[in-house]
């Protein structure tokens, strides 16, 4: 397995797939995930002559157990360190949900001030603030965040299967498809992470203001998300994305869920596909 080493010692797993003189595609994974997620938009690239990269955020799948840094300046630093070691200009960074805020951070911080991103995609991404405050009436309450807390510290593995087997692939919709395997790989990317790293990227992902983040960016992005997103509302999250960026193209997915890259990676897959190529 691939690996690098951050300046705090944490060891960051990629996967890099593809031609290395190819258009590098990286991916950046949701909570409380891992680069398998990815698992259908990096075989759907690779078969198309990208070089396909994602990487496991520190304290998730394969990554080190670390027991600090779990906030979006690590996320995105560490992104940048694969970036560096591997080289990669001219690349597309797409993120899922939390990915979306590390794609967001590393962008502003990193990838733009350096001239190696082209493009970014983000998709039911958390920017720019989930959670509710006084300037962010419309968020969602803490006490919400404060129940996937409690549920995490209480019984992990139970609060997993019932946010898979529920909300992230709007599996408890009436008339829903249900996939027991989607369920149980989600599950399992989850426990194999650290229960630490979980518990506090609850606070990476909904407390992170990255307003800031957004403006900076002037490179091509795709925003898109489900109107029917249980997880990251929409009107909270794409609607405001379109808003903060200079260089925004949206697309809103009638009655999609918050996993859509899984449940509808038909779709997906060549949507992404058409933006990267225009």
């Amino acid at each position: 397995m691939a690996f690098v080493t951050t300046e705090d010692g944490t060891e960051i797993y990629f996967k890099d797939w593809g031609p290395k003189d190819a258009q590098p595609i990286v991916f950046h994974h949701g909570w409380p995930l891992s680069s398998d997620d990815w698992d259908a938009q990096l075989l759907y690239f690779h078969a198309r002559g990208f070089r396909v990269v994602a990487s496991d955020r520190r304290g998730h799948g394969r990554s080190t157990d670390i027991g600090t840094g779990h906030d979006m300046d690590h996320y995105a630093s560490d992104v940048s360190a694969v970036v560096e070691h591997l080289d990669l200009t001219n690349a597309i960074h797409i993120g899922h949900s939390t990915g979306g805020g590390q794609v967001a951070r590393y962008v502003a911080k990193y990838g733009e001030p350096q001239g190696r991103v082209a493009k970014a995609v983000l998709v039911a991404a958390v920017p720019p603030l989930m959670v509710q405050t006084d300037a962010n009436p419309e968020g969602t309450p803490m006490s919400v965040f404060d129940g996937f807390r409690e549920a995490l510290a209480a019984n992990r593995a139970e609060f997993f299967q019932a946010v898979a087997s529920g909300p992230f692939y709007g599996f408890n919709r009436d008339g829903a498809t249900v996939s027991e395997p989607v369920i149980a790989n989600w599950w399992r990317q989850g426990m194999t992470g650290s229960a630490l790293a979980h518990y506090e990227g609850i606070k990476a992902f909904s407390e992170t203001d990255q307003t800031d983040d957004l403006k900076a960016i002037s490179v091509p992005v795709l925003v898109t998300q489900g109107d029917d997103d249980q997880v990251v509302p929409y009107k909270d999250a794409a609607l405001k994305q379109v808003e903060l960026l200079s260089n925004a193209t949206l697309k809103i997915y009638e009655g999609y869920p918050h996993g859509m890259l899984t449940t509808h990676a038909d779709v997906l897959n060549p949507d992404l596909l058409a933006f990267i190529q225009q």
